[in-house]
């Protein structure tokens, strides 16, 4: 069922169990996210960070639990949650054969909106208006990230999923992608992100949540 525009924005998880063949990366997890405001994804390495958020961005299957967008169950409409997220994975996905203005062209033909997107105002947000017509593969890992990055800022998506999205970053890329989510909670949007950094993203309210240590 395709949640209605009436029906406050809201990631609930409840009673989520996760395993990795036989190690149990959480189990009875629960939480509420609600329309500005974000969840940070704490814990060290191998605790099972990256497994969550693909288990919420539903490129993975937890073992138990559910999760429901807008009071829905994710299974009911997997199109429309589908719609409602963008996700930035541990890994930035860019063609280093491609530009980044050619890798955020072929994001924006794969998002098949029918509003146009500028992609120069793109460039110059992420900082890249300088790199844009060079391949990526002659790009540093920060202009990459950036390059990634980027592809959340092609259409309005009200849940964010990102994996360390500090990785490779400067100040200057933090500061950014700081920025950027400020801009995005105070639209009412929502945020997940898994990071050992934490970022500073006051006034908005930032629960913390902490997964356990590695086996």
């Amino acid at each position: 069922m395709t949640a209605s525009a009436t029906v406050p924005l809201s990631l609930s998880v409840q009673q989520l169990e996760i395993w990795r063949g036989d190690r149990c990366l959480c189990r009875d997890l629960t939480f509420q996210l609600a329309a500005g405001a974000a969840i940070h994804v704490q814990g060290p390495n191998g605790c099972g960070k990256t497994t969550l958020i693909r288990v919420l961005t539903g490129l993975g299957r937890a073992d138990d639990g559910e999760v429901r967008w807008c009071g829905y169950l994710r299974e009911e409409d997997k199109a429309d949650y589908r719609a409602a997220i963008a996700y930035v994975g541990h890994g930035n996905g860019v063609k280093l054969g491609l530009t980044p203005r050619e890798n955020i062209e072929v994001a924006i033909a794969l998002l098949a909106q029918s509003t146009p997107v500028a992609v120069d105002p793109v460039l110059v947000r992420v900082g890249l208006e300088r790199q844009a017509d060079l391949p990526c593969g002659m790009l540093s890992m920060g202009q990459r990230r950036r390059t990634a990055l980027a592809r959340l800022l092609l259409g309005y998506v009200p849940l964010w999923f990102l994996d360390e999205p500090l990785t490779s970053l400067d100040t200057a890329g933090v500061s950014l992608i700081t920025g950027m989510l400020k801009q995005h909670l105070a639209g009412g949007g929502l945020a997940v992100f898994a990071s050992h950094q934490p970022l500073d993203l006051r006034p908005f309210p930032v629960q913390s949540l902490i997964l356990g240590a590695a086996a």
